[in-house]
């Protein structure tokens, strides 16, 4: 930074801690960052829709030709992008800020503030089958980060004003604000309290000002309730509920196993094209897996299903219901298989609004099936389509209350409140109970990077290896005599434990004090006995590269030692003590319940 910026900043710092308080100044950040959410977000939405528009007429004319190529050459800019700028590979939007919340202290990379702006829109526009909520919360979120390390914010603040971030951007999108700050608090796992919820809403508001700003009263769903709740309608919302449960469990395990495949491509190249060519020929076959998806939704909440199916290669069959039923059905299969090929394309974008279009899908599929069965029942199949996107959104990503309320505020009333409930519960429940983890956090977890709502199991994820390791201990070799062992190491140690280590610092046991203390002082064993005689394993090890802190904790209760050998890359790296793990935890607790 050059020298005058940093001095006004430095007196524009100064300035700010004489006259403004840490709260109030929170809650004039919170305004700022989500303003600056609501307007990536706008500007990501501009963008991409402007590619598509431009990209619409050539499709029509070529009657979907262009399918076949256009991810292709979206995936290719991507990747040209990635190679010779970005220089790294995406990450996930959603897990990356988890990770940065739990490890980082929510410090994020500058990069992360304009990458999502070119690499999202690209992939979108050009028909990745993405979303770009992922994308716009990250840049969001980066921006927030950036921001707070500018102006010397402290960690735990600037993990808050990310959350922040993260709400003016789901806010600005939806028009939802409560939905927003409820987002932030399942999926980040913040802290439910008034220091955390005030400057929340304050970045929700903000965030669903700018949208008005920018966009006037433009809305994502164009769409009045016109049926309310009815009783009688209460098993099938059950039955929607079980349904989404298992669509749930699809979606993500369809996921990661895809995600497995494209791992063996080596080549990015490879993947690029590999992804390219399958997701034209499903965009071919099913054009309404363009893009996010919400025209097709819109055309679904109106009743018309053929603007929503659009031009498919089955046309001649179009009239008939079940042929509809069956290619809705196919978009409910195949969204999950077009977004995962996308991303494992090398593609960017985000799992959430593709949730809902395949939710939206299956929704109005189970409507129209009970409509058309036979049996005289009849249901509405705009709020089943609704109903539908909650269910997956609970499911998917674990955050029910999101669900709820980002429909509720989408129809802009309340009078389906019961039957979201119900379906959105019901989803949830048993997606938890068959899914521990989810798309955002299964990664997250193999790490022990995960966020909990439990304030231990939080706690042990915010504490770092690094921050407990002693190495003020003398190792000793294990051909060494006795006496050399008290002169070398004992007299100049402060520890009673010494480690035994060849001569490439690999473990071969440990020696702890009392096992010598018996004959110590008896010089004729000085030459006599050697360490190799004296050691034994040590009753447990922590592996540095996969033991997370809950982990460790765990090894020290079942193995009731004091203190545990680290091995980092097959070597010793140092001991950790229980006392000093309890310490650095007693801390951190103090410290995250300030």
């Amino acid at each position: 930074m050059p020298k005058k910026k940093k001095k006004l900043l430095t007196r524009f710092l100064k300035w700010r801690y004489k006259h403004i308080s840490n709260k109030t100044f929170i809650h004039i950040m919170s305004l700022v960052v989500g303003f600056m959410a609501g307007a990536v977000a706008v500007t990501l939405k501009n963008f991409t829709y402007f590619i598509e528009a431009l990209l619409k007429k050539g499709i029509v004319f070529s009657e979907n030709q262009l399918y076949f190529i256009l991810p292709t050459i979206g995936l290719t800019f991507v990747y040209l992008y990635v190679k010779f700028v970005q220089k790294k590979p995406l990450q996930h939007a959603v897990s990356s800020i988890i990770y940065s919340l739990s490890k980082k202290g929510g410090m994020l990379s500058v990069k992360d503030i304009y990458t999502p702006l070119i690499t999202a829109p690209l992939t979108v526009g050009f028909g990745g089958s993405v979303g770009l909520l992922g994308p716009a919360v990250k840049s969001g979120s980066a921006l927030s980060s950036n921001l707070s390390r500018l102006l010397h914010i402290d960690a735990k603040t600037r993990s808050l004003l990310v959350a922040c971030a993260s709400s003016g951007a789901i806010a600005s999108i939806f028009q939802s604000p409560i939905a927003a700050i409820i987002f932030a608090v399942e999926v980040f796992t913040l802290d439910f309290t008034m220091m955390s919820m005030l400057p929340l809403l304050l970045a929700s508001i903000s965030g669903v000002l700018t949208s008005y700003f920018f966009l006037g009263n433009e809305v994502l769903f164009s769409f009045s309730l016109t049926e309310g709740f009815e009783l009688k309608d209460t098993a099938f919302y059950i039955l929607l509920g079980i349904g989404t449960a298992f669509a749930s469990i699809y979606f993500t395990k369809m996921y990661f196993a895809i995600l497995s495949l494209f791992k063996k491509l080596k080549s990015p190249k490879y993947k690029l094209l590999v992804g390219g060519i399958a997701i034209g020929i499903m965009l071919y076959a099913i054009p309404p897996l363009y893009g996010e998806g919400f025209s097709f939704i819109n055309n679904l909440l109106h009743g018309d299903h053929l603007k929503a199916l659009g031009s498919t290669p089955f046309d001649a069959y179009i009239h008939n219901i079940w042929v509809v039923i069956a290619l809705l059905f196919g978009i409910t299969i195949f969204k999950a298989i077009a977004m995962t090929t996308t991303i494992g394309a090398g593609g960017a974008g985000g799992i959430f609004i593709p949730t809902m279009v395949m939710g939206s899908a299956l929704g109005n599929v189970v409507a129209k099936v009970i409509n058309n069965l036979g049996f005289g029942f009849s249901v509405s199949e705009s709020n089943f389509t609704l109903i539908g996107m909650a269910g997956l959104i609970a499911g998917v990503i674990h955050a029910p209350l999101t669900a709820i309320f980002l429909i509720a505020e989408i129809t802009g009333g309340y009078e389906l409140f019961v039957p979201l409930m119900i379906t959105a519960s019901i989803s949830y429940l048993i997606t938890k109970n068959a899914l521990d983890y989810t798309i955002y956090t299964k990664e997250l977890a193999k790490i022990g990077a995960l966020l909990s709502h439990n304030k231990d199991q939080m706690v042990l994820g915010l504490l770092e290896l690094d921050d407990v390791i002693e190495k003020n201990f003398r190792p000793v070799h294990p051909d060494m005599t006795l006496g050399e062992m008290l002169h070398e190491s004992v007299a100049k140690s402060k520890r009673n434990i010494y480690p035994v280590l060849d001569n490439h610092k690999k473990l071969m046991g440990i020696i702890v004090l009392d096992d010598i203390r018996p004959f110590m002082f008896d010089t004729d064993m000085y030459e006599k006995v050697f360490v190799n005689s004296l050691m034994h394993a040590p009753p447990e090890l922590i592996f540095y590269e996969t033991d997370n802190m809950k982990e460790v904790m765990k090894k020290f209760q079942d193995s009731g030692a004091w203190n545990l050998p680290v091995i980092k890359e097959g070597k010793y790296e140092g001991f950790i003590s229980k006392s000093k793990l309890l310490t650095a935890y007693r801390r951190k607790l103090i410290k995250h319940s300030q």
